[in-house]
């Protein structure tokens, strides 16, 4: 063990010489001994030399408080050298006490459930403020016709409408198609098939219409909006409007809500008429029950309260897609990943929404009785 280096009297530890990484290697090896011996009061003169290396190796020695406490026990060392062995005392800090505590698996689980609703209820937040940021900004512009942005509310509405209607019709008339063979399978056994009618009418009238529209445009339009006002967030536009004092919610939100609220009833209306001329297709082709007999069914049984009831939930529906898709496109970060995910984010969300208030609504229509 060099002498120069480390030298032992007693209980007292003394450490000169040169503490340079050109001699880690021997410093380490001297200081082997040593490492569990905290108690040895650590004696430091003049070095002639010190780095980072040989700060490092007394930190290990002395441990990290007493590093940190150089100057109360090694006040004669030049401030330069106590300097440096406090910096490295800070960075070892933490690397020093390794964490022994390895959470189980149900730990991790309720700590990413915990997590998840963590997030999920500051969403929610967020979605409820922007809700009352647009209706406090709708309130005056409909007051005051000038400031209707009626070009870009009917360009969104062929956009979101218009251009939605085959995809819509083809959707509903197909599950009209499915609904009716399912139904024609089960009451076919008890003698009740012509009941198929009412399935199909009731089905489409209350739910399937609106439901299968709204989902549509929750994947296709709310998806679009956040596309839209995210590119806008990345190339600072939205930020551009702000500096000539134009107020984005009036100018980018409201016309996409408005388009909204005027295509999703129309959407919806096409859908429960496809679902219907699916339903009777089948009826017609499978069940040889004839058209004339279906329509007189429909105008018997089924009363226009179902279909007020379906095409009250269109707007509801349409604000809360459209909301979330702008919602979204607004919290873009800047990158093409952040784009993704919040794109990603606005269908699931409306998805989830919509199905949400759709099963409410059929509670609260169920205890009105309607």
């Amino acid at each position: 063990m060099p002498k120069e280096w480390v030298t032992r009297e007693g209980e007292s530890l003394s450490l000169t010489g040169e503490w340079t990484l050109e001699h880690y290697a021997k410093l380490k090896k001297a200081l082997t001994g040593y490492a569990n011996e905290r108690d040895l009061q650590v004696s430091l003169e003049a070095f002639d030399r010190l780095d980072t290396a040989g700060a490092a190796l007394i930190v290990d020695l002395v441990g990290v408080e007493r590093a940190q406490a150089i100057n109360d026990w090694a006040g004669h060392l030049p401030e330069a050298q106590q300097a440096l062995i406090k910096r490295i005392a800070e960075a070892m800090e933490g690397s020093l006490t390794p964490d022994t505590a390895t959470p189980n698996r149900l730990t991790l689980m309720l700590a990413s459930i915990g997590e998840h609703m963590e997030g999920l209820w500051h969403q929610q937040r967020q979605l409820l403020g922007f809700v009352g940021l647009v209706l406090a900004t709708l309130v005056p512009v409909m007051i005051a016709p000038r400031r209707w942005r009626l070009t870009a509310t009917v360009a969104h509405i062929q956009q979101s409408g218009l251009n939605a209607v085959p995809i819509v019709i083809l959707l509903t008339f197909m599950v009209g198609a499915v609904v009716a063979f399912l139904g024609a399978t089960v009451l076919e056994d008890f003698g009740a098939t012509v009941y198929t009618i009412d399935l199909v009418a009731f089905s489409f009238l209350r739910e399937f219409g609106v439901l299968l529209a709204a989902i549509l445009l929750a994947g296709r339009t709310a998806s679009a909006f956040t596309a839209q006002l995210g590119a806008m967030k990345s190339n600072e536009e939205i930020d551009a409007l702000k500096a000539f004092g134009l107020d984005p919610i009036e100018l980018l939100v409201l016309p996409r809500v408005m388009a909204m609220l005027v295509s999703l009833p129309l959407l919806a209306f096409v859908g429960m008429l496809s679902g219907l001329v699916g339903g009777a297709m089948v009826a017609t082709l499978s069940l040889d029950i004839s058209l004339g007999q279906f329509m007189n069914t429909l105008q018997k049984d089924v009363s226009v309260t179902h279909f007020l009831v379906g095409l009250a939930k269109a707007p509801i529906f349409a604000f809360v897609i459209a909301v979330i898709g702008c919602l979204e496109g607004f919290k873009v970060a800047g990158s093409a990943q952040s784009v993704g995910a919040h794109t990603t984010s606005s269908v699931v969300q409306s998805i989830f929404m919509v199905i949400l208030i759709d099963a409410l609504a059929a509670l609260f229509f169920m205890e009105m009785g309607w």
